[in-house]
């Protein structure tokens, strides 16, 4: 049985749903959610069997696409972001795919804000074009290029907000309405948000993207992705490309997931307030050209994030003063080599503060002038702020921006 009814939901906060939703108890009636590691099911009978694989009855067949645990932590999911239905995959890109599979066909056209993380601009660029599907990249925040880009066979809308690593802000209702005038699914990524800041459904997202890997594990522990949308959608559109293609969510990352997601509401809240912290103090430092964080107030769709978003995230970027691009990128990477605290990594959504340059790290798999256009210099920094206390975070970078020398900035 179900700790609560999915109907009870609607009247639930974010931190009750992220204790309480989507759990199921077996006969044992255990109190933490189960895990089970197992590949297949048994059947009562043969008729049993073949209902199962038919489709006739609900229940678990094979842990490829029907697994306790994995549904649980679908059912979570789901209820936190306002949708109806989840389906997780092995990690945030194998749900990606899936969901461009489950949208497109040969001849389509998908339209991409042009700051999106690497690897989703290689498949798009370099996997998806083998199948002849083209893509047009426009600015995340000017709804009437998204308009201006549309074409007969245009399918998709793609974009991350906050996007990686600019923190840009789309404006989803807007977005919304003209991905209905062109009769386009919109998806939105929210990773960066996760359901705890943000809810994109109700902003007028027809699906939602996650990578479970970041903030929704938050402890850097596993991979996972998912993806939230109608039940129709995922029943006939989704869950046979994951049946057919197997890119499941293992069993065990789903428990973890389901453990970390317990603590996903006051770990948004600290770590955002952590980050508006760092950036304020940032944005005043001599050695930093830009801040970029959704909730200051210099920020360029500052009044929108507040209109969209709980809190800014914990994601922020940075630009590093330097004359020429070269000395713009020693500038970054001596503030990165100086650290000590930080980790640097190309992930995000730790509990621990991480530090990368974007443009040789995440984003180093696209052309120059693309990550030109998308504004991703050679100075620029993203944080990822973690649980750890702000002023000891900001004692990390001060030795490396120490290093950055007004010389250098001449």
């Amino acid at each position: 049985m179900f700790f609560l009814d999915s109907s009870e939901y609607a009247n639930l906060q974010p931190e009750t749903l992220a204790v309480r939703a989507g759990s199921t108890r077996s006969q044992f009636g255990e109190h933490s959610e189960a895990l089970f590691l197992t590949s297949s099911f048994v059947f009562e009978s043969a008729a049993q069997a073949a209902a199962r694989f038919g489709n006739t009855e609900e229940g678990p067949v094979y842990s490829r696409f029907t697994n306790p645990t994995v549904q649980m932590f679908e059912n979570k999911l789901a209820a936190m972001e306002g949708g109806e239905a989840c389906l997780a995959f092995a990690s945030g890109m194998a749900a990606q795919l899936a969901v461009f599979m489950a949208i497109l066909q040969a001849g389509d056209h998908v339209v991409c804000s042009q700051g999106v993380f690497g690897s989703t601009i290689t498949m798009l660029n370099t996997i998806l074009n083998k199948f002849d599907i083209s893509v047009s990249y426009v600015p995340l925040t000017h709804p009437a290029a998204w308009a201006n880009a549309c074409l007969p066979n245009t399918k998709l809308f793609f974009l991350e907000t906050p996007s990686n690593p600019l923190t840009e802000i789309a404006d989803m209702a807007a977005m919304s309405t003209i991905a209905k005038q062109y009769g386009v699914l919109l998806v939105v990524d929210n990773c960066f948000c996760t359901p705890a800041l943000q809810q994109p459904l109700k902003q007028g997202a027809d699906i939602v993207l996650h990578s479970a890997t970041k903030f929704l594990d938050g402890q850097g522990r596993v991979l996972g992705g998912a993806v939230v949308a109608s039940t129709e959608w995922i029943k006939n559109k989704l869950l046979p490309i994951l049946r057919t293609t197997g890119a499941s969510l293992s069993p065990f990352n789903a428990w973890v997931l389901l453990k970390g997601m317990e603590t996903l509401p006051i770990r948004m809240e600290k770590q955002s307030a952590n980050a508006l912290q760092l950036a304020m103090w940032l944005e005043s430092h001599p050695a930093v050209e830009t801040v970029l964080y959704p909730f200051l107030p210099s920020h360029p769709q500052y009044a929108l994030a507040k209109q969209q978003q709980i809190a800014g995230g914990a994601i922020l970027s940075v630009i590093i003063k330097g004359s020429t691009p070269e000395q713009q990128r020693a500038n970054a990477w001596s503030v990165i080599d100086a650290t000590r605290l930080m980790s640097i990594t190309g992930n995000l959504g730790d509990t621990r503060t991480t530090i990368c340059h974007s443009a040789s790290t995440t984003h180093t798999r696209i052309k120059s002038e693309e990550r030109a256009a998308a504004g991703i210099t050679e100075g620029m920094l993203r944080i990822s702020v973690g649980l750890e206390h702000p002023l000891d975070i900001q004692h990390d970078l001060l030795t490396g921006l120490s290093a950055v020398t007004y010389t250098h900035l001449n």
